[in-house]
């Protein structure tokens, strides 16, 4: 009897040996990785050929504020009261303007009456570059954006947060310049921030630029 049962466990292990090994590796697409804005900040761009680090003081100014962002947005930014030059969009800027103050309101797109994120760049894009992008802020970077570096940002792209504590796309703003964005905020509605700000510096998902035309 115990002779028998010593064969019944050797067979049994070698049916287990002999059984494929199935990776724990998650299978699912990582397109958008989430990093926090800092840690963006201090990867080499993909076209950057220099091969060297970013000195000490550079790594400081990338570094999220960890502070409300009093001081790194100024009177004329809240107003967007800033020198324009030559090669800035007027347009865009006195478009955002109209918008400054405007309430939050949930599925809401209309200008000084109540908005969400997605809703004022929705209407904004429409109004200044003619363009139609999506409602919703995580299909708008899915369907209508291309993920550019966080350095190529320009006056125009989209700036994109996870402010749910996943990795969701649940917010979106208008890059301008400087660090500054504007974007709807659930507790000041449409207002001017700094990406450096800590809120949005470890919330912060992905740079992208708007290619779909009218």
């Amino acid at each position: 009897m115990l002779k028998s049962g010593k064969t019944i466990l050797y067979m049994a292990a070698a049916i287990l040996l002999s059984l494929p090994v199935v990776s724990c590796r998650s299978t699912t697409s990582n397109t958008h990785t989430y990093r926090p804005y800092h840690e963006r900040r201090n990867r080499t761009a993909p076209n950057d050929d220099s091969g060297g680090a970013a000195t000490a003081a550079g790594d400081d100014k990338k570094k999220p504020i960890a502070q409300s962002g009093h001081g790194l947005v100024s009177d004329e930014w809240e107003r967007l009261d800033v020198k324009l030059g030559r090669h800035n969009n007027k347009k865009l800027y006195k478009e955002l303007k109209r918008w400054l103050g405007t309430p939050y309101q949930y599925a809401g797109h209309t200008c000084g009456e109540g908005t969400d994120c997605s809703g004022m760049v929705m209407e904004v894009f429409m109004e200044v570059y003619g363009i139609k992008v999506h409602r919703n802020s995580a299909k708008m970077l899915e369907e209508n954006c291309q993920v550019i570096d966080l350095d190529d940002l320009g006056e125009g792209d989209l700036v994109f947060f996870c402010t749910n504590g996943d990795e969701r796309v649940s917010h979106v703003g208008i890059y301008l310049k400087d660090n500054k964005f504007v974007h709807a905020s659930s507790s000041r509605g449409v207002c001017v921030d700094d990406l450096r700000q800590n809120y949005y510096a470890t919330h912060f998902h992905a740079a992208a630029r708007v290619t779909t035309r009218p």
